[in-house]
């Protein structure tokens, strides 16, 4: 890997690649061979980078490709959180690095955007251990440094294509993973409350009319709020539904 290697706070450790298939199955792998909490894989390009539902993510060399593994002492219920505290580290991170940026916004369930584009994604993959405790999370988290796709359901941007200098990826993945531990301290500490709080005062589309595409209907209604886990209370005209996964567009 020929890319300096970024400071990262204490406790994380990293494990650079030059190319992966995943940085998710790295870190799996990782996890499953008795990796410490805080291990960090970071790739300079994915060949089977994936989102949520297995979609292709198109990993091209510049941008930000990592997985942080983690092991919360919290029951697996409680794993979604991790979901809204990466998403809080990645908006941090690229007010940071690129503060000209239009404010970053988080997309329920996992994606920030910018100017109403997609600059990053992030993809929880979770295991139960014995007893049906947490085993481990692996947080795993692209953002678009210098291009994105333009075959995608979503419109996507990069920091680069909204008139930015582009970080380089070390700097992006140091203040990340800085951003990150901040944020997890807190809900380690505090529990998801003021998660919840900073993520709701960055959310995209609260309090608007909007589509929720599940896997067998697409609802509207108005993005009401998220509820004490994490999941999407959608007002259906008088009917509240609770939305624990799905894909949120705009309202037609």
């Amino acid at each position: 890997m020929t890319a300096a290697a970024p400071s990262l706070p204490a406790g994380y450790r990293l494990f650079p690649r030059a190319r992966v298939g995943s940085t998710n199955d790295e870190a799996k792998a990782l996890a499953l061979a008795g990796g410490e909490d805080g291990s960090v894989v970071w790739a300079l390009e994915q060949s089977a980078g994936r989102g949520r539902h297995g979609r292709a993510w198109a990993s091209p060399a510049g941008n930000l490709y990592m997985s942080i593994l983690t092991r919360p002492e919290r029951p697996p219920g409680e794993a979604a959180a991790l979901g809204f505290v990466a998403g809080l580290a990645v908006a941090d991170a690229l007010g940071e690095l690129a503060p000209t940026l239009p404010q970053p916004r988080c997309k329920w369930p996992n994606d920030i955007l910018v100017g109403g584009r997609k600059i990053a994604g992030i993809l929880l993959e979770a295991e139960v251990g014995a007893g049906g405790r947490l085993g481990f999370v692996v947080v795993g988290i692209g953002v678009n440094l210098v291009s994105a796709p333009t075959a995608v359901a979503f419109p996507a941007t990069s920091v680069a294509g909204e008139g930015a200098p582009a970080p380089a990826p070390a700097a992006a993945l140091a203040a990340v993973v800085g951003s990150f531990d901040r944020w997890n301290r807190l809900w380690l500490a505090q529990g998801f409350a003021p998660v919840r709080a900073a993520w709701r005062e960055r959310a995209l589309a609260l309090g608007s009319e909007i589509r929720v595409r599940l896997e067998t209907a697409t609802l509207h209604g108005r993005f009401a709020d998220i509820d004490q886990d994490g999941a999407l209370l959608l007002d259906t005209g008088g009917e509240l539904r609770r939305i624990s996964a799905g894909d949120v567009f705009p309202a037609r």
